[in-house]
């Protein structure tokens, strides 16, 4: 066993033993947790110097940043290097063509370097501890005039949430709506597991989660303004799959959510493989 990976674990074991350190010791104690059990950020590889729930030390979980762009689509917020994608009113192409389904899309940052870094420890090394620091990002984003009834996850199919153990999105959703002082509703279901959209076009990422959504508790979202929370979004086809669901059922408006975007100007990084969970 490595009592180093356990010692920095989201583990509710951890969790007990640093609620239980009163704060006159807590120097005392991170140095000897320091000297018995070394350890290095997951990110940087720098030794930590605090005692904390997931290995990551604060100069990379300050590291993330917004998006930024000179030019966005005034619906779906994709940035482009220059205004020809856009028309008159601003929109892109996707959006012109309504096939997006959701009304309106908010990220906070690029799918790239600490950012992605640390999506992949919430993701594949289950820190679940991560996502209240992740959603603090995500609520960021979210303008402040912004008003919603309620916030729903994308769904994993049950049995990447068996394997995974939890849904991240769910998890960053809750943290956004304890934020907004709204309820999360797991209104949706994936009903069929989808195979990965890694290396997928546009159009076939979209007929692979075409109808792969249902609606669990319809009333729950009828004439509802919904916020539509997901961690990462490639094309928006998954998304857009969500808000055509929703729609149907009875939602009033569908905004969408997410921590990450990829970023095109940038080249679509490599992903997991898919028996680690890219869907």
């Amino acid at each position: 066993m490595d009592y180093r990976r356990w010692a920095f674990s989201s583990s509710w074991r951890t969790a007990v033993v640093a609620s239980a350190i009163p704060a006159s010791l807590g120097k005392t104690f991170h140095g000897l947790f320091s000297l018995l059990f070394p350890d290095s950020c997951r990110l940087c590889q720098r030794g930590l110097t605090r005692f904390s729930r997931f290995p990551v030390c604060d100069a990379c979980l300050a590291q993330p940043a917004p998006l930024a762009a000179e030019y966005f689509c005034i619906c779906c917020k994709t940035p482009f290097q220059n205004r020809f994608p856009l028309d008159s009113e601003g929109r892109c192409a996707l959006c012109r063509l309504g096939v997006r389904g959701f009304d309106s899309a908010y990220c906070f940052g690029a799918y790239e370097g600490a950012l992605r870094e640390l999506i992949h420890l919430l993701k594949y090394s289950r820190m679940e501890a991560l996502a209240e620091v992740l959603g603090k990002h995500l609520a960021a984003a979210l303008p402040r005039d912004q008003r919603f009834d309620i916030v729903v996850p994308v769904p994993l199919h049950w049995s990447r949430r068996w394997t995974r153990g939890f849904n991240q999105s769910e998890l960053l959703a809750r943290t956004v709506a304890r934020r907004c002082g709204i309820a999360t509703v797991n209104a949706l279901r994936r009903r069929r597991a989808t195979d990965s959209q890694a290396g997928l076009s546009h159009s076939k990422r979209r007929r692979n989660v075409a109808a792969a959504f249902t609606l669990r508790r319809l009333r729950r979202v009828q004439g509802m303004r919904v916020l539509l929370v997901d961690d990462v979004m490639t094309t928006g086809a998954t998304a857009a799959a969500c808000a055509l669901a929703l729609k149907r059922a009875g939602a009033k408006a569908v905004v969408l959510l997410t921590l990450a975007r990829v970023d095109r100007r940038l080249g679509e990084p490599a992903v997991k493989a898919k028996s680690q969970g890219a869907y």
